[in-house]
């Protein structure tokens, strides 16, 4: 009966892991949930001041200052680790 032939490449290993992992810098979590709100918060209260507040010579473009902040947190959250 013939012989198999044996296995010519080398066993996986998994990479070391020599680098040590990345780690968030501590203004950004702070920062992040801060832009959230703030976006939130100007939206809310443009709409529940009939269009008054917060500031009344922008009128709708008050929508994109909020949606902005938005924006900015949800920019800020993908590189939180």
């Amino acid at each position: 009966m013939p012989k198999s032939r044996t296995r010519s490449k080398a066993v996986y290993t998994p990479p070391s892991r020599a680098t040590k992992s990345k780690v968030s810098p501590r203004w950004l979590a702070p920062t992040m949930v801060a832009s959230l709100l703030i976006g939130l918060v100007w939206i809310v209260v443009f709409y529940v001041s009939s269009e008054n507040w917060p500031v009344s010579a922008m009128g709708p473009g008050n929508l994109v200052v909020g949606f902005a902040f938005i924006i900015v947190g949800l920019g800020l959250a993908t590189r939180w680790r």
